[in-house]
């Protein structure tokens, strides 16, 4: 007999959150907290639930649930700390803990943030059904500068700098970029500072400065490190002259596409 079948239940619905930089807090919505396999699960009885659907296996998983906790705060939400987190979602039984099911696991997707908490989409294995099954035809590339597919080695591309003055989405940085333009389309990565852990995307860069994609979501300081990466505009003509890497280039420049008869006056 299952002790799920019991008269009188013992359970417990916890959730395991894992951050891409490695921090990982358990919840549960039992009254108190819970040590399951030496993890510590806070209790936060406002954490409900509001839809777990399981299909035929693991796979078709999906979740969706609100979260309070003051292990996740609004700041960190705000700055995408938590955009991409591993969650593990299961039923336990409180009084023997060894007893358990698991519910589903997935991703962090879509987040709100409202009075009193935040309502998170936990997307399950199943959303990665609704992803293209081939890839479409670009003029750009496809692949992301120095991954399996593009194979520019990195080593060299990246550098550690300091913030000296920041104006919006312009910083400017203690060093200035090597190649004109280099660091457009790369990354940005603060290392201190308010934001640190926030990965930005960089639009555009001209000697010292960088122009993020988006404003910093906290306060910028002087003084404050960050690590520039170099980018990649995709380019053919970038993927030659500056990489030398035309064998690896994921992109079709040369393919007509539907602006064909736009591209000649009188067409």
């Amino acid at each position: 007999m299952s002790w799920l079948d019991e008269d009188i239940t013992t359970l417990a619905i916890c959730w395991r959150l894992e951050r891409r930089d490695g921090i990982a807090i358990g919840l549960t919505d039992h009254d108190r907290d819970l040590v399951i396999d030496g993890n510590l699960y806070r209790a936060s009885p406002g954490m409900t639930p509001s839809a777990i659907r399981r299909g035929e296996g693991a796979d078709s998983v999906e979740v969706a649930g609100a979260l309070t906790s003051a292990a996740i705060s609004e700041r960190d939400l705000i700055g995408g700390r938590w955009d991409g987190a591993r969650v593990a979602v299961f039923a336990v039984d409180w009084t023997d803990t060894a007893n358990r099911v698991a519910l589903g696991e997935g991703s962090i997707g879509a987040v709100e943030t409202g009075e009193g908490g935040f309502t998170a989409e936990l997307r399950g294995r199943a959303s990665r059904l609704e992803r293209p099954v081939a890839e479409e035809t670009t003029p750009e590339c496809r692949a992301e500068l120095g991954d399996r597919r593009c194979r520019v080695a990195m080593a060299g591309r990246q550098q550690l700098a300091r913030v000296v003055a920041s104006d919006a989405e312009i910083v400017t940085l203690d060093s200035a970029v090597p190649i004109a333009g280099g660091w457009g389309g790369g990354r940005l990565r603060w290392v201190d500072g308010a934001n640190a852990g926030i990965e930005q995307i960089v639009a555009a860069s001209a000697g010292a400065d960088a122009t993020l994609r988006t404003l910093p979501p906290f306060a910028v300081a002087v003084g404050d490190r960050v690590e520039v990466i170099e980018g990649c505009d995709k380019s053919l003509a970038t993927c030659s002259g500056r990489f030398a890497n035309v064998a690896n280039f994921r992109g079709e420049p040369y393919l007509p596409g539907i602006d064909l008869l736009t591209r000649f006056p009188g067409a």
